[in-house]
């Protein structure tokens, strides 16, 4: 009786934890995410506090943190080859990144890490030198900077079948030298590395290529981190938000399911289906049961997103930056629609897969520059400054904890719903007029679309729509419009 007592113990204690790393710790109503993809610290601090904040943006993910390889060119992905867990990349060093942090959770911005805990840098032709001047032999597996050494790393082999577990978990992907996270030692550098980043004020963490590791390791190292720091404001006993890149398309030897009871996973379909929808290839009619009715993570578990770092540089379905129109009506659904934990993307510009971020002469990476109408400029896209995406943001914020109702289709891709009595989309993805009225679920009043315009003193500069006394407004999206898309809500009356 006693052996029971103990183990249903250790069980609650065990589903109470990774029920907890479910949690984004995030302020007040905030709701959503960016990812301010290869951004420098310094930068990072100026936005929580000049725009990320005001708008309502509730946390950002930031590019790895640890030293990396030099690779020639500077490609993006040198950032994911670690070399060591010595905090110095082109973003920045180690006070950079603490002062980013404190700053950021000052203004409510929550701040998640990319971790790199499956692997080390891939094979190099001798001494390879980091972005702190650490030294390593990656094709001999020495890392003296941590240290690790061949002991520390799964035997070397290729991943030639997808459907071997043993070669998914324990192969190196893309040549990668495979880090063996069931060994103690391997065990302690990483929690050592984790807790560091817990110790600066971080809330969480995207854990890269998690699928290849076996999730009773990362059960392992998930349980054994800190508490989050209460000093940044975490409450007592809060744990760190685990966000898990597992792609599965539902026919995998290694599948997601493996991983929600850990922390939330990166729902790889819904990027995949979001942007077959708005390309034209789904009428967006069958949206109606997005989410779990798809076949997706239960809304809790889903870290959702319409591109990220890696698939918008992929050809086939997912939507970029390239296809501004379908991007911004898909990111409107995204951010208006109840389901998932959602991540914003933030770009800088790019002509193939290796294209580095915007950098001078001697390969620093630049800071954003700024037009008149808040957008970037030297070659960052910074997609989150778009008008049409942050508005959503504070949309969604608008509406949180409300339900869906009031669903609305033509029977193929004009599409409009309800959130509660708080807000109101309406999509047209068709190649001829929406003009209908429809019922925003609103009380009654005028307001203004945050997609085509602001609300300025008191005065809306684009669309506004009167909203009868039954809830009822006139919806006219033209098929040439430019964004295909109205939004209205109650922060946003005139």
């Amino acid at each position: 009786m006693i052996k029971f007592a103990l183990a249903l113990t250790l069980c609650l204690a065990g589903a109470s934890l990774s029920l907890a790393q479910h949690n984004p710790q995030w302020w007040g109503n905030r709701n959503t995410i960016v990812h301010l993809f290869e951004w420098k610290w310094a930068d990072i601090a100026e936005e929580c506090e000049e725009f990320l904040a005001p708008r309502g943006f509730a946390g950002v993910q930031v590019s790895p943190v640890n030293e990396n390889i030099i690779s020639a060119g500077r490609p993006w992905w040198e950032r994911y080859q670690p070399i060591s867990y010595k905090l110095t990349t082109r973003s920045g060093n180690e006070e950079e990144f603490a002062d980013m942090v404190r700053r950021c959770n000052d203004v409510g911005i929550r701040i998640y890490v990319d971790v790199l805990l499956n692997h080390m840098s891939g094979d190099f032709d001798g001494v390879a030198v980091g972005t702190g001047g650490t030294e390593a032999e990656p094709s001999k597996k020495s890392f003296p900077g941590v240290p690790y050494s061949a002991q520390d790393f799964h035997p070397s082999c290729e991943i030639t079948d997808w459907n071997d577990r043993f070669q998914v978990q324990e192969c190196e992907l893309v040549g990668l030298k495979d880090l063996n996270q069931h060994s103690d030692y391997v065990r302690s550098k990483l929690i050592e590395f984790l807790d560091h980043l817990i110790e600066l004020g971080v809330a969480g963490f995207r854990v890269d290529a998690a699928k290849h590791m076996a999730s009773e390791d990362l059960e392992y190292i998930y349980g054994s981190l800190s508490n989050l720091n209460i000093e940044h404001g975490f409450p007592h006993n809060a744990r760190a938000f685990i966000f898990q890149e597992v792609i599965d398309h539902g026919h995998e030897t290694v599948s997601r399911e493996e991983y929600n009871g850990l922390g939330a996973v990166t729902e790889f379909r819904f990027s995949e289906e979001i942007g077959n929808a708005f390309r034209g290839n789904n009428a967006l009619k069958w949206l109606q049961s997005w989410g779990a009715g798809w076949g997706f993570l239960s809304s809790d578990q889903a870290l959702t997103f319409v591109d990220n770092h890696d698939n918008q540089r992929d050809h086939g379905a997912v939507l970029n930056y390239k296809s501004p129109k379908q991007y911004k009506m898909a990111t409107a659904f995204h951010l208006a629609y109840p389901y998932g934990i959602s991540r914003v993307m933030s770009s800088f510009a790019f002509d193939d897969h290796d294209t580095p971020p915007p950098q001078d002469a001697q390969e620093n990476i630049i800071s954003p520059e700024f037009g008149e109408d808040g957008g970037c400029l030297n070659g960052w896209i910074c997609e989150h400054r778009w008008r049409q995406i942050y508005a959503m943001v504070g949309f969604k914020n608008a509406v949180r904890d409300t339900e869906l109702s009031e669903w609305w289709d033509n029977g193929d891709s004009q599409i409009s719903f309800c959130r509660g009595n708080k807000g109101f989309l309406a999509v047209n993805n068709n190649l001829y007029d929406l003009s209908q009225e429809l019922n925003t679920c609103l009380p009654a009043g005028e307001y203004c679309d945050v997609i085509s315009g602001s609300l300025v003193d008191g005065a809306c500069t684009g669309k506004s729509v009167k909203v009868n006394e039954r809830g009822y407004g006139y919806i006219h999206i033209g098929s040439d419009d430019f964004d295909g898309v109205l939004a209205l809500h109650v922060d946003a009356k005139v």
